[in-house]
């Protein structure tokens, strides 16, 4: 359910990318006679190639595409905090009905205010879908062992590829078979109430407050975690620890190479696939999508691999984390630049963007799940900061684009990929030298996950060993 959450909230948040497409009008810009865009096949209708009734320029284009993230970002931290105070379910299932709810009146709102009215109900979005990511950590962490927790972790935030596949792969679907743009925010946001119902009705916060588990897998989780239910003595969150923390710094650095490269794909592939390469809706919404297959089947299996090396020993946690983002972003960093020097080779571009979104999936192995090694007990909050910083990128890339893009040509966009290339291999540089696998010694070391790497050693604050030996007097 924590896979199809986000899976929900990723083809409500990227299924206005192709949709707009279809949406503006499209008699602007360069032209095949300039070189600035590749020529249209001979089979193809001209008329998916005029666009819809709306003359919104390049740089609306990109307010309206970033508009989503200025909500998304102002609910992370609330969202990691309620979640931890009151546990992830509710936290989670209403940011997702809330969502579906403005997704499902998308089409009402355009209509009655145009693009402003747009602007206003993607903020709304983001605000409701903010929370997503921060409550899935807090639940997670109630969950999950430490052993298991590349390949969960792996699976639950690899519902962002899905999402992105069926949002590209529907969306194209059904703009090519029914007239108008409003079936994609109908279908997209009737998937999300369906979700929510069904999520309220089987999911709980913890394993203690849950009615059907049984007593194996109890017994089991109180084996690796140590605890069946939340903390809610948990101590306030330690803000200047955390805001001062040298892996966490390196973990938002991070996070920042990863959404710049994933937002400026998400957001912005299908218009680069519609207004350069000229692909049809139909075949926009295949392409489109193919990438993100490959980032999901790789993310997967290597949730599995990174698992198996760190149980087995041949790696540890801090090793494997920074192994596993680097190659999330060096390769795709020197793919997308090498498909902006493929021309109009469409299947040679297709598949460098493939081998780069496919690379980028050995993100959730490995700085994605890294807030759980951490602070288990603030892991919501991490999720938080990490991603609600991230997130700052949605904002500014596809702004950056519309403005670096005004007539959507193939050397405008490569310097836009070229910009890439440079921030993944900056963020990534400092997550390399300062990151970390190990648990704090702010995630309250009397409550820590016993399962953490056998035999480090970590070091305790001075007034938590005297909280931790007045308890053992008591007990005495």
């Amino acid at each position: 359910m924590g896979f199809l959450a986000i899976m929900n909230a990723y083809t409500m948040r990227i299924s206005l990318s192709i949709a707009i497409t279809e949406m503006v009008n499209k008699s602007h810009g360069a032209t095949e006679e300039d070189g600035g865009v590749c020529p249209i096949d001979e089979s193809a209708n001209p008329d998916d190639f005029t666009g819809g009734e709306f003359d919104w320029d390049e740089e609306l284009q990109g307010i309206i595409l970033s508009s989503f993230y200025w909500g998304y970002v102002i609910t992370h931290i609330p969202g990691g905090m309620l979640a931890e105070k009151f546990g992830g379910k509710w936290t989670l299932s209403l940011g997702i009905l809330s969502t579906a709810f403005f997704t499902l009146i998308t089409p009402w709102a355009v209509e009655l205010g145009g693009s402003t009215a747009l602007i206003v109900i993607r903020v709304m979005m983001g605000l409701g879908e903010g929370t997503t990511f921060p409550a899935l950590s807090a639940l997670m962490a109630t969950w999950i062992p430490a052993k298991e927790r590349s390949k969960l972790g792996s699976l639950v935030f690899g519902g962002g590829q899905v999402g992105t596949i069926l949002g590209n792969l529907l969306s194209g679907v059904l703009l090519h078979n029914i007239e108008g743009w409003s079936s994609v925010f109908y279908f997209f946001g009737g998937l999300g109430v369906l979700w929510f119902v069904i999520f309220t009705l089987l999911c709980y916060s913890d394993p203690e407050s849950h009615p059907f588990i049984s007593e194996k897998e109890k017994a089991y989780l109180k084996q690796e975690l140590g605890t069946l239910e939340r903390d809610r003595t948990l101590p306030p969150t330690p803000w200047r620890y955390i805001l001062t923390s040298v892996p966490m710094m390196a973990l938002v650095c991070a996070q920042i190479g990863h959404d710049w490269g994933f937002f400026i794909m998400v957001t912005d592939l299908p218009k680069y696939m519609s207004d350069v390469l000229r692909f049809s809706i139909k075949d926009n919404g295949l392409y489109s999508s193919l990438p993100y297959l490959v980032m999901w089947i790789v993310s997967l299996s290597t949730g599995v691999l990174s698992d198996w090396l760190i149980t087995s020993g041949r790696m540890t946690i801090t090793f494997g984390r920074k192994l596993f983002t680097t190659i999330a972003s060096i390769g795709p960093a020197c793919f997308i630049v090498g498909a902006s020097y493929a021309g109009c080779e469409k299947a040679v571009v297709v598949m460098l963007f493939t081998f780069a979104m496919g690379l980028m999936g050995t993100f959730y192995p490995g700085m994605k799940v890294n807030p759980l090694d951490l602070s288990p007990n603030y892991a919501g909050t991490l999720m938080a900061i990490t991603n609600g910083i991230g997130a700052i990128t949605g904002i500014i890339a596809p702004y950056v684009v519309g403005v670096m893009t005004p007539n959507h040509t193939l050397e405008e966009w490569r310097i836009v990929f070229w910009i890439s290339f440079a921030i993944f291999n900056v963020t990534n540089l400092a997550y390399i030298i300062w990151a970390s696998g190990e648990v704090q010694p702010w995630n309250t070391p009397h409550l820590m996950n016993k399962s953490v790497e056998a035999g480090e050693s970590i070091d305790v604050p001075a007034n938590a060993k005297k909280s931790v030996q007045s308890l053992e007097a008591i007990k005495q």
